[in-house]
C-alpha cells in the first residue's frame, strides 16, 4: 500500500466519523459529562494499555496544562502514569486490576472515568469501569467498531468504525482533541 492509498483510507474513516450522528450525540454527552464533573472539582481518571496508554496522558496532559488557551488547569489524571503504584500492585496482586485499584484512590462519587481500548476487551479497564460503576463514577468508554465488552457498562461509548487498531487509534486522536477543545473553551465560558 502507498502512502497516498493509507491517506485515501484515512480520509473514508473520517467520512464514516463525520457522518456519524449517533456519534455527534455521544461526543456532546461526553463534554456535557467531564464539564460537570469539571464544575464539581472531581477528578477526571483516564486508563488505557499500551497506544490507548499514551492517549491517556496525552489527554490528561492538555487537560492539566493547556490546550489553545492560557486557563486555569482542569483536574485529571492519567492511571498509567504512577509507574510505582502500577508495578507494585501488579507485582504484589495482578495486572488485571491495576487500574481498579487507582479508582479507589482517586474516584469520587459523581466524578468519571474514561476507559480507552481499542477491542474494548481489555481486562484491566474492563476492571476499572467495574470499580467505578461500584463507586458511583459516570464511564465513558474509547473503542473500535463495537465496542466490545465496556459496550454495556459505559454510560457513553465513543466507538469509531474500525477493527483496526492504527485507524481506531488515529480517530481517537481526532476525537479527543475536539473534546479536549470544547472541554477548555466551553469550561473558560461556564467556569472562569
Amino acid at each position: 500500500m502507498s502512502i497516498l492509498q493509507r491517506i485515501d483510507q484515512v480520509i473514508e474513516f473520517l467520512e464514516l466519523l463525520k457522518n456519524s450522528k449517533e456519534l455527534e450525540q455521544n461526543i456532546e454527552k461526553t463534554i456535557t459529562i467531564i464539564l460537570n464533573n469539571i464544575k464539581q472539582e472531581r477528578p477526571l481518571l483516564v486508563c488505557g494499555n499500551g497506544g490507548s496508554a499514551s492517549d491517556t496522558e496525552h489527554i490528561t496532559g492538555e487537560l492539566v496544562g493547556r490546550f489553545l488557551k492560557e486557563r486555569k488547569a482542569i483536574h485529571a489524571i492519567s492511571l498509567v502514569s504512577n509507574s510505582a503504584a502500577m508495578t507494585a500492585w501488579a507485582n504484589d496482586y495482578d495486572y488485571e486490576t491495576v487500574f481498579a485499584r487507582q479508582v479507589e484512590a482517586h474516584g469520587k462519587k459523581g466524578g468519571v472515568l474514561w476507559a480507552i481500548s481499542t477491542s474494548g476487551n481489555s481486562k484491566n479497564v474492563v476492571h476499572a469501569i467495574h470499580k467505578a460503576k461500584e463507586l458511583g463514577l459516570s464511564v465513558i468508554g474509547m473503542t473500535g467498531k463495537g465496542g466490545g465488552k465496556i459496550k454495556e457498562l459505559c454510560d457513553v461509548l465513543l466507538d469509531v468504525p474500525s477493527k483496526d487498531t492504527p485507524r481506531i487509534q488515529e480517530m481517537h486522536i481526532v476525537l479527543y482533541h475536539y473534546i479536549c477543545e470544547e472541554l477548555e473553551r466551553r469550561y473558560m465560558e461556564e467556569v472562569l
